[in-house]
């Protein structure tokens, strides 16, 4: 038999690759009908499945208890939705009644009975299953609910911390269900993408590894060797260009990767990324495949994405929206005003523009005047002043056509004209000058540009609508930036395995403040959501960024270096963050309401209390002594 596996083996493959193209359907958030979810189980029909077409059957349905309703009702509810449930009135079904009327909501029941249609006028357009109800004839109660800390309802406001304390009960809201159950279909997709259409192969790879060099701080795990110890890696880096080395071509994985940093709402100490990484590749090729990738992967309800996405160089991404992660779906881009003001006998401004990258920049707040309060000028003058130590200059242009600003006494028309055209103002904008250093100053407006955003959102002016996505490659990142705290130091702009671009590979033994490296970042709605490179696969190269620019110790690299130096191909990569995208995906406030089980801002499981005391006796093995807090420093 083994002649005909080997012959049918490739037909095989290529058949399975066909059947599942040609089975391929949008992604949707909820359930596909076809799914059988009923194999294996007691139930007939899940809660949220019937519909006017199963009238007259008779069904057994599992759930939790949702609502009770004047003794003649109660609504069942489970993952897929909800039922109304009748309960009969007659004596000879007593017990029935008796039994669904005393159990507590959200105790688990598991009823049968017969699908009928609701009585005329009683039907409820906003609920799918709401033209049908179901006649029940037997209950039984599968366990009995204690009385519960918040609400099962969505509209009870709940406390965040109170939600992460009960986790288990908090997944049972329709929103989280919805969440999770769109991340595990979006992640099915990517593996099906990945593995079936271009030969991936799943990888999983090790979660103790050893401490290295840069990068944020990481977890240290004790062993039962004295004074050695594991690290929980940032990500799979090293192993998967590892696995490049090794020959396997294409690598992906569903990755657990590792941080010592307090939680942000995008960002916690333990976090998923679907992890890629190819032989033989170029940065368009990495990108292709990540637009093509997200594009299958896509929930339908979310409408289509377009490729190829849009690209901007880091320089130009800093001038025009002030960072390395622009929100493109509103304008208000940042301009250069300088040539404009440059003769305006201004002080402040010609202070500014003496000095060396000097430079005045602006932005118009579309309908700022009308928006915007004294106060709310005030307040991002404050704040840009805390953070970048810089000071904004503001006009508002009245519906006169005048200019309100201490700017506009040195100004005559023609310069007056000039300014507005340049940065495209009408009548009721105000717009922001800052002058200075020219990185500086952009940081600030783009800081600006994003702060008076939310502020005329939360006015009622619109600008970015809810269900659009805007994708965009971040590219040309420098390879090398100066250390804040010693400037005459540099660190990798990325991770120090970042090939540098092929133009300024020369750069490098010289001049390598001045390369930039073959990174790419990808940005969906001014969140990074994803980012790679081209690695550097060449030992005595890798040895130098290492060695004479970093000024890193080699030793903890050893095994990747010999690695490098056994025929490494060319080979690059990217890392997508989970955890993220969906989460910008559903529109959630924080990765946190996409993960099952989270930590909290301080890095705490707040359900079950972790991290936890650990006694003297249990540390013993690990050579480990732990100093105590005392009472007063815990407090």
């Amino acid at each position: 038999m083994r002649w005909l596996r080997c012959l049918c083996g490739p037909w095989l493959r290529r058949g399975l690759c066909a059947a599942l193209k040609a089975q391929h359907r949008p992604l949707s958030g909820s359930v596909a009908l076809e799914a059988d979810v009923n194999s294996f189980v007691s139930r007939t029909k899940t809660c949220g499945e019937l519909r006017s077409v199963h009238i007259g059957q008779e069904v057994t349905l599992c759930g939790w208890i949702q609502y009770q309703r004047q003794g003649q009702f109660v609504i069942l509810r489970d993952f897929q939705g909800l039922t109304q449930i009748v309960i009969p009135q007659d004596a000879a079904a007593s017990h029935v009644k008796k039994t669904l009327c005393d159990v507590p909501v959200e105790s688990v029941v598991k009823v049968t009975g017969t699908v009928v249609s609701r009585p005329p006028g009683q039907t409820n357009p906003n609920m799918p299953t709401g033209d049908i109800e179901v006649k029940v004839e037997t209950a039984e109660v599968l366990n009995s609910c204690k009385k519960l800390p918040f609400e099962m309802k969505d509209f009870t406001k709940k406390n965040e911390a109170l939600r992460m304390q009960y986790r288990y009960l908090d997944m049972r809201s329709a929103q989280m269900q919805y969440n999770l159950r769109l991340r595990s279909q979006m992640v099915m997709k990517m593996r099906e993408y990945l593995c079936n259409y271009y030969g991936f192969v799943d990888v999983e790879t090790p979660t103790l590894f050893k401490k290295t060099p840069g990068g944020a701080k990481e977890f240290v795990v004790p062993s039962r060797e004295a004074g050695k110890f594991y690290s929980l890696p940032q990500s799979p880096q090293q192993f998967k260009q590892l696995l490049m080395v090794g020959g396997l071509d294409r690598y992906f994985q569903v990755a657990r990767c590792y941080r010592d940093e307090g939680s942000k709402p995008d960002r916690q100490p333990e976090f998923t990324q679907v992890d890629i990484e190819m032989s033989f590749v170029d940065q368009p090729g990495i990108q292709a495949l990540i637009e093509g990738l997200l594009q299958y992967s896509w929930p339908l309800e979310k409408g289509p994405i377009n490729t190829p996405f849009p690209s901007i160089s880091y320089n130009e991404a800093l001038s025009v929206y002030g960072t390395d992660k622009p929100d493109t779906r509103f304008a208000m881009k940042i301009t250069d005003v300088s040539d404009v003001l440059r003769n305006v006998q201004m002080e402040f401004l010609e202070n500014h523009l003496s000095e060396p990258h000097g430079t005045i920049r602006a932005i118009c707040i579309p309908q700022g005047a009308k928006y915007l309060h004294d106060k709310d000028l005030s307040r991002l003058n404050e704040m840009t002043k805390f953070q970048f130590n810089q000071v904004l200059l503001p006009l508002i242009l009245r519906p006169d056509v005048r200019l309100k600003s201490r700017l506009a006494k040195f100004l005559n028309e023609s310069k007056k004209l000039e300014l507005l055209k340049a940065v495209q103002a009408n009548v009721d904008d105000v717009v922001v000058l800052a002058a200075g250093e020219q990185e500086k100053v952009c940081l600030t407006l783009g800081k600006v540009r994003l702060e008076a955003a939310e502020l005329l959102e939360a006015r009622g002016l619109p600008l970015r609508k809810p269900s659009a996505f805007h994708f965009l490659w971040v590219v040309d990142f420098p390879l090398f930036l100066q250390k804040e705290e010693s400037p005459s130091e540099l660190e990798s702009a990325h991770h120090p395995f970042t090939a540098p671009h092929p133009s300024d590979e020369h750069l490098l033994y010289t001049e390598p403040s001045k390369v930039r490296g073959q990174h790419y970042d990808l940005v969906l709605n001014g969140s990074e959501i994803g980012g790679g490179s081209i690695r550097i696969h060449n030992a005595k190269q890798q040895c130098f960024v290492l060695e004479n620019v970093l000024k890193e110790d080699t030793k903890p690299l050893a095994h990747l270096l010999e690695a490098l130096d056994s025929g490494a191909p060319p080979h690059g990569g990217i890392a997508l963050g989970l955890d993220r995208l969906i989460c910008l995906i559903v529109g959630a406030e924080s990765i946190r309401d996409v993960i099952a089980f989270p930590k909290s801002f301080k890095g705490r499981d707040l359900m079950s209390n972790a991290p936890d005391d650990v006694s003297p006796e249990e540390l013993k093995p690990y050579h480990i002594q732990v100093s105590w807090p005392s009472a007063e420093t815990q407090k």
